[in-house]
């Protein structure tokens, strides 16, 4: 069953770093995706959204030379 929501631990696995990380980026990067809810347990992120954000932190950058 694929999960439509995740949270910080969910997000943190994802990427591969601390919770307390996921928390730097959310409040540091303007192009983190918002949450859809916050939980007393909380905030919720559609997956979807989370896998956009990281597909284009990961594209190819243009190497400027053309």
């Amino acid at each position: 069953m694929t999960q439509h929501l995740m949270g910080t631990a969910e997000i943190a696995e994802r990427l591969g770093v601390s919770r307390q990380r996921v928390h730097q980026i959310e409040t540091g990067d303007p192009t983190f995706p918002k949450p859809v809810a916050e939980l007393s347990a909380g905030k919720v992120w559609e997956t979807a959204d989370i896998e956009r954000w990281i597909a284009a932190r990961r594209a190819p950058r243009p190497s400027g030379s053309t």
